[in-house]
């Protein structure tokens, strides 16, 4: 069991990266600012640069994964993380360290597609559950150390982005820290076995044997487990975008936009500029560089709790009660901070916002990252990876993990510039979607606690929505033993 658990971890490193990758930006925005002498327009494309590269990362990962093994692919996503911390550490202009980002976005799609996938493929089929949610922890656990790194690195510099630590900007070390953990994932890729699923996709039944051997035990039968991955193989349905076509004005089928209403939400209420720019957002609000730095620590830290909850209580209290807690959660969040950032006042370097309304915000905040990690971070892939028919599961993914990459980067580039026009009212709109999406899983999002996966097929209708299942174990971040989905974790 313990060779099993690192292999995991090491195939989780990919997870890291994601959230590492994903929030370090966060603490280097303001300093990019300056370094740059770049507005709201320009910084927000930047951040959300990476998010163009994660979309393809995400849908060209399962076709390279396939073709060259998923332990290659990840040696391939290690040398696009490499690449992108030093470009992004050392860049020329302001639009070349977007292209950094583009390259960074990239491994990280493929990561989120493969790593998650890899766990499923190598995990006994009694831990298969516990050992997914291994990707997940990694991108919290990478979102934290992103954070700590960048609270280290500005108290080195004196609490400014912009000073010089060895004769390089904090802010570009901040960047490119990242290296290190891209390496190691290389290293350690070295250190782990191709996933048997694919080594018998390509014939070499042989090596799949002992690898087998090695996850798995010597007392499972080895034959009728190579015998049931090859049947697997041939039965197995390539979905296309045709499968998702149904009657009416929409022409998706319902499961299909019920999939794409719980990527949308997730990310329209707003969580990721959290992640993004919540340095940058206390700092607008009059608050130091290091202090924002500390919140924004303290903040990551309070995601991984809220995550370790979820796991703890998804399959317990079941996955519909867990979202609508979480969403009249965020909602309560979500308006009490916009109302404490109305007191905002004053201009450029001069902003303030009193202290009662500063510290009632920041509770607000904090709650709020605490009921989406519980809930919304969580709930979301586990409703995905269950609740769509085999036969259309891997493109219906596609394109909700399409739509969940779009509503991330329009969230994204849009906050710069809605926060400098009025950042009470960005977070009152927020809390606006965070209440629809109560009635949105309230109404049509039906529940799979419980339910043979054989069963969900059979039913019918559940809240008024056609809701099919699949046939095969789901796992965080929308892969089962089945194979490759391109959808990205959050």
């Amino acid at each position: 069991m313990g060779h099993v658990v690192f292999i995991t971890a090491a195939a989780a490193m990919g997870g890291f990266l994601f959230g590492y990758d994903s929030a370090v930006i966060n603490g280097a925005v303001t300093g990019i600012q300056e370094h740059f002498q770049v507005g709201s327009g320009a910084t927000g494309l930047v951040v959300s640069s990476a998010l163009l590269g994660c979309a393809g990362g995400a849908a060209t990962a399962g076709r390279l994964a396939d073709r060259i093994g998923r332990v290659q692919s990840m040696r391939v996503a290690s040398v696009l993380f490499t690449a992108s911390a030093i470009g992004s550490m050392f860049p020329f202009g302001i639009w070349d360290l977007g292209c950094w980002r583009v390259i960074g976005g990239l491994g990280i799609g493929m990561a989120s597609v493969i790593a998650p996938a890899y766990i499923a493929e190598v995990a006994p089929t009694a831990y298969r559950g516990r050992l997914g949610s291994f990707q997940q922890l990694g991108i919290v656990v990478g979102i934290v150390i992103s954070q700590l790194a960048n609270y280290t690195i500005a108290q080195t510099a004196g609490g400014k982005t912009t000073n010089h630590v060895l004769g390089i900007q904090a802010w570009q070390w901040m960047l490119g820290v990242m290296a290190v953990p891209a390496v190691l994932y290389g290293v350690l890729s070295v250190a782990i076995p191709e996933s048997p699923r694919h080594l018998v996709a390509v014939g070499r039944e042989e090596q799949a044997r002992k690898v087998l051997a090695e996850v798995e035990g010597s007392r499972v039968d080895l034959t009728a487990r190579i015998r049931e991955i090859r049947e697997s193989l041939r039965r197995e349905h390539k979905p296309a975008f045709s499968d998702l076509l149904g009657g009416g004005r929409f022409r998706l089928l319902p499961v299909v936009w019920i999939g794409i209403g719980l990527s949308v939400f997730q990310q329209f209420v707003g969580i990721n500029v959290i992640f993004y720019y919540s340095s940058a957002l206390w700092q607008s609000v009059g608050i130091n560089v290091e202090k924002s730095l500390l919140i924004s620590l303290s903040t990551s830290i309070i995601n991984l709790l809220g995550t370790f909850i979820a796991i703890a209580l998804v399959d317990r209290v079941g996955r519909r009660p867990l979202a609508m807690v979480g969403s009249v959660g965020m909602t309560a969040a979500l308006a009490t901070a916009a109302w404490a950032f109305s007191f905002k006042s004053g201009t450029g370097n001069n902003i303030t916002i009193p202290n009662t309304q500063g510290a009632v915000a920041l509770v607000a905040a904090h709650a709020f990252v605490f009921f989406f990690a519980l809930s919304w971070g969580v709930v979301v892939w586990v409703f995905l990876g269950e609740m769509f028919p085999n036969r259309i599961r891997g493109a219906a993914l596609g394109v909700a993990a399409s739509a969940q990459w779009i509503a991330n980067w329009a969230i994204t580039v849009s906050f710069p510039a809605l926060s400098d026009w009025n950042l009470s009212t960005t977070y009152a709109a927020y809390s606006v979607f965070a209440l629809v999406s109560l009635v949105f899983v309230w109404k049509l999002v039906p529940e799979t606690k419980g339910k043979k996966l054989e069963e969900m097929d059979e039913v019918p209708e559940t809240k008024g929505i056609a809701a099919p299942g699949i046939d095969t174990a789901p796992q965080p971040g929308g892969a089962t033993s089945k194979g490759i989905d391109e959808a990205p974790g959050t």
